[in-house]
């Protein structure tokens, strides 16, 4: 599993999770919407933002099919088309969110849904490009992507492990290497019986790649979690508001919300810490003053033989430990030693 270069920022083993805040259609169509989203993303703490540059005629056949959300606390029913065109993005509008991305330092990558959103994302130097859990099974798009020599990111939700293996191939027949999969569960907001942290190894072992989390859960627990079995890269839904109109607003993340998991994951990192095992640097002082060392049980005067009577168990722990307790008897003290001074060898004859 190498790790993959992104921007400025490396993603895997050994470097801190990659967080992407996904924004996808939360900018409302609104480019002073979008823009804002990217300041407050960034300023959480956010490596990354992702978009959605489809187009509705890659996957919109039927204009008649209806779509069900919630949004601001009601329940919407409206023709897919219509939603969807709301939030088309224009080349040029891309390029914008491009240039203020790089802007704030934050890296901009999007979810293409044909060939020429890909080839979009590549003119514009996009250092990642994203398949969605519902396009995980358009292989041909999945080859187009791996001939860009971009890495890509896969999701995985409502997926089965043959068409995991499926996507996966495609990709690395058409010479893509650098890939990234994503454990999912497309769900929203996924009831926490249904997250399965515990796929994000098998992933890796499977694939033997790196592998991440698309968070759909509610709260920070299960993106935090999820490091501990391995994930390197996590993708959570982002929202200026969640009272904005829209179908994906009242799920996502908000900027305090988002922040709040930033700075819980990286004292998760923090904490997984080394598995050395070994006293942490901050124990040091603990060991010296609350272990136990062998010390005198009274005042003892110069060229005492030490007899085990002359022995006590005490703090602190920075004399000769316990254990080499039965060494200290028969030894001959070279200088004298209070009461409960802990013995060091330089107290002995030789």
């Amino acid at each position: 599993m190498n790790k993959i270069h992104v921007g400025n920022r490396w993603i895997g083993p050994n470097h801190p999770c990659f967080i992407t805040a996904e924004i996808g259609i939360n900018h409302n169509g609104d480019m002073e919407i979008a823009r804002r989203t990217i300041d407050a993303a960034a300023k959480a703490g956010a490596d990354a933002v992702k978009f959605q540059n489809y187009e509705v005629t890659d996957f919109l056949a039927n204009e008649d099919l209806l779509y069900s959300y919630q949004s601001k606390g009601k329940d919407i029913t409206e023709p897919q088309v219509d939603m969807f065109k709301r939030y088309e993005l224009s080349v040029e509008q891309l390029e914008e969110l491009k240039a203020h991305c790089d802007l704030r330092n934050v890296v901009f990558f999007s979810t293409p849904t044909g060939l020429s959103g890909i080839q979009t994302l590549k003119k514009l130097g996009s250092p990642l490009l994203k398949n969605g859990s519902d396009f995980l099974t358009h292989l041909e798009l999945i080859r187009a992507m791996a001939e860009t020599g971009i890495p890509t990111v896969l999701s995985t939700g409502m997926a089965t492990a043959e068409e995991i293996d499926d996507a996966v191939s495609a990709f690395r027949d058409a010479g893509g290497r650098d890939l990234i999969l994503l454990h999912c569960t497309s769900s929203y907001p996924t009831p926490s019986q249904d997250i399965n942290l515990r796929r994000i190894p098998v992933l890796q072992q499977a694939f033997e790649c790196l592998v991440g989390f698309s968070d759909h859960s509610e709260g920070s627990a299960a993106a935090i979690v999820s490091i501990v079995f391995g994930s390197c890269f996590i993708e959570k839904h982002f929202t200026l508001d969640r009272n904005l109109p829209g179908p994906d607003h009242w799920f996502s993340s908000d900027p305090g919300q988002l922040k709040q998991l930033i700075e819980g994951l990286r004292q998760a990192e923090l904490a997984l810490g080394s598995s050395r095992l070994a006293p942490a640097p901050s124990e040091q002082f603990g060991r010296e003053q609350f272990r136990l060392s062998c010390v005198a049980a009274r005042d003892l005067p110069k060229g005492t033989k030490i007899i085990a009577e002359d022995l006590l168990i005490k703090r602190p722990g920075i004399g000769i430990p316990p254990k080499l307790k039965p060494s200290l008897v028969g030894l001959v003290l070279k200088f004298s030693v209070k009461s409960g001074q802990a013995f060091k060898w330089e107290d002995f004859h030789e």
